[in-house]
């Protein structure tokens, strides 16, 4: 199976690029899934429905949160409505939607898309990471009924993401880190048959402070002092992310390759 997943899109030159770019990916590159992060599409801080509509009509078949899950309140009712999109399955008790769910790909193949939240360096204390996605990869094995499943870790802290991909090797296919908008150059293949990537970078303007416009951000790193809101940048995105090659009947992953397409960042396409 072909399956790529992209970064954290952020505003709106994020959204147009996954508008005007996806779905040529994929038929290119043949592929059978794809799952985006887009919990920064709206203004750099959550999700509309209206822009979840835009990305899932563009050609995802999946999109995940994370941290910023509800700062788009009308989030907190559409999620129960939308099930191709998840939030963390540790962000919070009682809150809307599903932090993981079984998805279907081309000629039947079943798909299962979780995420998580992380604990090091978080605004918030959140549930262990660890304990909330074991139970999850147990009920669905890779090669079992399901032909393979993506873990999306969504924290700060690389070594927090590393441990993650190690303690789900052989029990995923992929694993997979969002959050610091910051792409990583690690994607390989662990012992057990996992992919991993550190972090899959961002869907937006890298002529910014991780997709914010410099202004804002520079003045507070110089001053100390606030001049502003935070305004995505709004030039020419680069979509980044990690394209995944698994075997159907073991759900082990034999190819990962970093993605970069279009905008400042350029790397080789799988």
């Amino acid at each position: 199976m072909r399956i790529l997943f992209l970064g954290d899109v952020v505003g709106r030159t994020g959204r147009d690029a996954i508008c005007s770019r996806l779905k040529g990916l994929r038929e290119d590159w043949r592929l059978d899934f794809v799952v985006v992060n887009a919990e920064n599409a709206t203004n750099g801080a959550g999700l509309s429905a209206a822009h979840a509509r835009l990305l899932l009509e563009a050609g995802a078949d999946c999109l995940t949160l994370g941290d910023h899950a509800f700062d788009q309140r009308e989030m907190l009712q559409f999620i129960e409505t939308e099930p191709r999109i998840l939030r963390p399955l540790n962000f919070a008790k009682g809150a809307p939607g599903q932090g993981a769910r079984v998805f279907e790909a081309t000629r039947g193949r079943k798909v299962l898309v979780a995420q998580v939240l992380g604990q090091v360096f978080m605004k918030r204390p959140f549930d262990d990471p660890f304990s909330a996605i074991e139970p999850v990869l147990k009920t669905h094995p890779p090669g079992g009924q399901v032909a393979a499943s993506l873990v999306d870790m969504h924290c700060e802290a690389t070594s927090e993401k590393m441990a993650m991909g190690h303690w789900c090797d052989g029990k995923a296919s992929i694993v997979v880190g969002t959050h610091t908008h910051v792409p990583t150059a690690d994607a390989r293949l662990l012992p057990g048959g996992t992919a991993y990537q550190s972090d899959a970078g961002m869907c937006g303007d890298y002529n910014s402070v991780i997709g914010m416009d410099k202004a804002e951000p520079m003045r507070r790193f110089v001053t100390g002092m606030s001049g502003g809101r935070f305004c995505p940048a709004e030039g020419e995105a680069t979509l980044s992310g990690l394209y995944v090659e698994t075997e159907d009947r073991t759900g082990r992953a034999l190819k990962a390759a970093m993605v970069r397409e279009g905008g400042l960042l350029q790397a080789a396409t799988p």
